[in-house]
């Protein structure tokens, strides 16, 4: 009952998802909804039929291949009627993440230098590590895997499972939630250990684990049942160590981190970025109320939000048109002539577009991750031969070309409004062409 409550769960917060991402088919057709729907629906069958007949056993033996069977026909017939565009950019994306394939693709290779995207830095296990939390957390986790192990072992062995489950057995596994949160706390580890934004799930997952372990009397008492420990009454002992061990640990947290999170809070201390202030102010009041910018999508994602005008991409990487939207809208950074950018830009009736001297001069510590970098390797317009780099594109970087002021840039582009960051041209309807 419990499980099939779980499910229900799932159901609602892809329905909820769903809504909330401006009804995103991709979770419609998401595997987890198929194989949600095809357990409940396994389950009432389990359910319904009758203890001890021959469908009962047929069941049984069966119920995985149904399981199965259902969620591939759910999923093919959802593809069927729901419309739909494939992820094959997500599928892609695993690929060279876990080294299979390799690609000069712009859209991927620029989502693989995204920090979030990373695999963790040495510096997260050693922040864990020092708040204790990793340990404890191992600690936890080998004691309740290992349980949790055993009963399974037992239950095929075919001992039956214990109604209650009493402290002095020493069985902590034999409890069904330890086995759900120790197998979801394993699968969002390994996820964390491949993307570094993965953590902001995990390292909850991690204290609610560690937690629940040291304050657990239960645990305890299963690692002393395999220590067979017979000096101290183990019950007491367990008793003891659920209240001591957590008291101890906070004392210690509270007197290392504690001053320093009061100094920290006491710094009071405002982010200002006076170029990007004087860019809103400009559009606020000098930009014509139905223009369209184009820019990078962090930025556009700043213009939209600050000032509320109409922007030509957003910094959302999770539906393959923005994100080919966005490949396009880069191509300011790259090495392409003033009229295709000029065709790209109108293509998508941008008005406005803002080149970003932070990304059209970037010196990043890793040269290969380089917007315009990750643009010439796409375009083809550089060859990497042992380390050494050629470009053979016959015009400049677009970017830089366009400050120059000569044709045919100025025929296409105008600008209208500059700072030390910012640069801002107002793309022309009408060519003019000058010498």
């Amino acid at each position: 009952q419990q499980v099939h409550e779980v499910y229900k769960i799932y159901l609602f917060s892809l329905f909820l998802g769903y809504l909330l991402q401006f009804e995103n088919s991709a979770l419609v057709l998401s595997p987890l909804l198929s194989l949600v729907a095809a357990l409940m629906l396994s389950r009432c069958l389990q359910m319904n039929m009758k203890k001890g007949t021959f469908m009962s056993r047929l069941l049984k033996i069966m119920y995985i291949y149904l399981v199965l069977t259902v969620t591939v026909t759910l999923n093919f017939l959802l593809k069927m009627f729901v419309p739909h565009k494939e992820n094959e950019h997500l599928l892609k994306f695993i690929e060279v993440k876990l080294g299979l394939n390799t690609t000069k693709n712009f859209t991927m290779n620029w989502l693989l230098c995204q920090e979030s995207l990373q695999t963790p830095s040495q510096d997260f296990f050693l922040r864990l590590t020092q708040s204790s939390l990793l340990p404890f957390y191992i600690l936890v986790l080998i004691i309740c895997l290992f349980s949790v192990t055993q009963v399974i072992f037992r239950r095929f062995c075919g001992e039956p499972l214990k109604e209650t489950v009493k402290l002095e057995d020493g069985r902590i596994g034999e409890r069904p939630e330890i086995g759900y949160h120790v197998i979801h706390t394993i699968l969002l580890g390994c996820l964390a250990m491949c993307l570094e934004g993965m953590k902001y799930l995990w390292t909850p997952y991690v204290c609610m684990l560690a937690a629940f372990g040291v304050c657990s009397p239960e645990l305890w008492m299963t690692l002393f049942k395999w220590l067979r420990l017979k000096a101290v009454h183990p019950i007491l002992l367990a008793l003891i160590l659920s209240m001591a061990v957590p008291t101890i640990i906070g004392f210690s947290l509270w007197k290392e981190f504690f001053p320093r999170i009061m100094t920290e809070l006491s710094e009071l201390q405002e982010f200002y970025d006076p170029d990007t202030v004087e860019l809103m102010t400009w559009i606020k009041r000098q930009a014509p109320v139905a223009a369209v910018f184009a820019g990078s999508p962090q930025l556009m994602g700043v213009i939209k939000l600050c000032t509320g005008w109409m922007v030509s991409s957003l910094p959302l990487y999770n539906d393959d048109d923005l994100l080919k939207r966005n490949e396009n809208i880069y191509q300011i950074y790259s090495k392409r002539s003033a009229e295709d950018i000029y065709k790209i830009l109108t293509s998508y009736k941008a008005n406005f577009l803002i080149i970003e001297e932070s990304i059209c001069n970037e010196v990043g510590p890793v040269r290969g991750c380089r917007v315009k970098d990750l643009l010439d390797i796409a375009n083809g317009h550089v060859v990497c031969e042992e380390g050494d780099s050629y470009a053979y594109s016959k015009y400049g970087r677009f970017c830089h070309e366009i400050k120059m002021n000569y044709s045919p840039y100025v025929n296409y582009f105008t600008r209208v409004y500059w700072n030390r960051s910012y640069f801002v041209y107002r793309i022309n309807t009408v060519i003019s062409f000058q010498s």
